[in-house]
């Protein structure tokens, strides 16, 4: 057991980061325990600056290579993610490679053939009001020799919104900042996604609110693919249209990025190593440096001497900003990555490429004697490697799913006894489909669920001045379960094909 430092106050901050515990605590003072398999997260978390970065001991340490950490676990024990285990000399994972054998009864069964389709659709099916009434269309027929019954109406939803997924590096706005459509707050920009940002637009909130009836129509319009005009607070003006090019501040963006600049250089340094020296993905979330990065490193990238302005998080992967700039980022000249270049390292004439993740943009640098730099023309064999970049990102587009929750009054309908109802769904006895098509059932209470707007007929979402948006709706079941759920059973009539 080593002294760290006395400057330790026993906060506890660093404890909780480490699963081995490797950090002790003996009277304010720190002390680095067999365990630690430096990984440095107490150097990052400690609020006192009070861990020094000495190198652990321990010959019969191996790397583990299965992240950028690179912990360096001794035998008998783990890394700090604990997936993997030194047991004489090399690394296991903890836990065995599982078959699906061993974990379907946590998967669960898939739908019973006979009632993943509905008979009919809830579009232009009308609407169940007041809710005791049974619903518009109670249908029965035989389906693989099974009796049948879809219930159908078009449900009146308050608790109701819907997520755009909008495919774009372009920065838009801050994170939690308030979107407005016609002067009116409809929603907010939140958490990004892989490669797009996500604006969730509705909710009983908004519903409710002032704006209430401007948001029914925006996300029926949303969902019924039609194009809308927003605003972010602080940020972009943007015209979406669900299967279109967003536009943003008046231009379409047409791309989108193939990974963060970390996952580009672990996907194309193969080709990177060959054309520059030195290879910089700019990037919002994750920039690289390809000699820094193992897989740099591992294709025989040479350390460079540059070193990027940007927070560094691991080898080779350094925290990116948010602007208007290259990759999302607030760099707009591309030579201000770059804080400075050793020379001990570098040598005059060290070739530096700098690019996006979507190769939109990209820019060749030379080492001057004194390590000063100068921009050159892409040789051919660069302007392929980014070519090869640009054409592995996808087609940039808008999509949407619509969100809703139907565990409420429209369940009435179909059943007096409307707990069953919700319990049939949730042990896939009763499937819930929305205009035909399959949803996502969040699991808890309640009948809360996500449908692909795509999936669904356009026009096949309207709204109401309650305000709310009205949604079609399909339960399917056999009789029997219709029957055991108190089911609405004198109003079922036969199904009958339309000609």
């Amino acid at each position: 057991m080593q002294v760290i430092t006395e400057r330790c106050t026993g906060c506890g901050t660093c404890v909780p980061d480490c699963p081995q515990s490797a950090i002790k605590l003996v009277k304010k003072k720190a002390h680095i325990g067999e365990a630690c398999c430096w990984c440095r997260a107490c150097l990052r978390v400690c609020p006192e600056e009070a861990i020094c970065a000495e190198e652990i001991s321990g010959a019969d340490a191996v790397t583990c290579e299965a992240c950028p950490i690179g912990c360096r676990i001794k035998a008998g024990y783990t890394g700090a993610c604990q997936r993997f285990i030194n047991r004489g000399g090399a690394l296991e994972r903890t836990i065995s490679l599982q078959t699906y054998e061993e974990v379907k009864h946590l998967v669960g069964p898939d739908w019973r053939p006979a009632i993943r389709r509905p008979l009919i659709t809830g579009i232009g099916a009308g609407t169940t009001y007041p809710d005791c009434k049974a619903a518009p269309h109670i249908v029965q027929s035989s389906v693989d020799g099974i009796d049948v019954v879809t219930v159908v109406t078009e449900a009146p939803l308050s608790y109701s919104g819907i997520k755009l997924k909008v495919d774009t590096d372009t920065y838009i706005g801050e994170e939690g900042a308030a979107v407005f459509h016609r002067k009116r707050k409809v929603g907010h920009l939140t958490t990004e996604e892989y490669g797009s940002k996500m604006i969730a637009v509705g909710g009983v909130n908004r519903l409710t609110s002032t704006e209430g009836l401007t948001v029914a129509r925006l996300v029926a319009d949303i969902a019924n693919r039609k194009r809308v005009k927003l605003r972010i607070d602080s940020g972009s003006s943007l015209e979406l249209q669900v299967g279109d090019h967003p536009v943003i501040d008046g231009a379409a963006d047409d791309v989108m990025r193939v990974g963060c600049g970390s996952a580009t250089l672990g996907l194309f340094s193969q080709i990177f190593k060959d054309v520059a020296d030195e290879v910089i993905v700019l990037d919002s979330h994750l920039t690289g440096l390809m000699s820094e990065h193992a897989a740099g490193i591992y294709v025989g990238a040479k350390p460079s001497g540059v070193r990027l302005r940007f927070p560094r998080s691991t080898p080779g992967r350094y925290f990116g900003d948010h602007g208007k700039g290259w990759g999302g980022t607030s760099v707009t000249n591309p030579i201000e990555v770059i804080e400075s270049i050793d020379m001990t390292v570098a040598r005059p004439g060290l070739k530096i490429l700098i690019t996006e993740t979507t190769g939109r943009h990209a820019v060749m640098l030379r080492v001057r004697t004194g390590g000063d730099l100068e921009e050159i023309d892409l040789p051919p064999d660069a302007v392929k490697a980014v070519g090869e970049l640009a054409d592995s990102c996808q087609e940039s587009r808008v999509s949407a799913v619509y969100c809703g929750g139907s565990g409420g009054s429209a369940r009435a309908g179909v059943t007096r006894n409307p707990i069953r109802l919700t319990r049939a769904v949730h042990a896939m006895k009763a499937r819930l489909t929305v205009g035909g098509a399959p949803t996502f059932l969040l699991p808890g209470g309640g009948i809360n669920f996500m449908v692909d707007v795509e999936k669904v007929m356009p026009g096949a979402f309207t709204w109401v001045p309650t305000p709310a948006t009205v949604c079609p709706i399909e339960y399917t079941m056999t009789l029997e379960d219709f029957r055991a759920m108190g089911g609405h059973e004198a109003a079922i009539k036969p199904f009958l094909q339309k000609k």
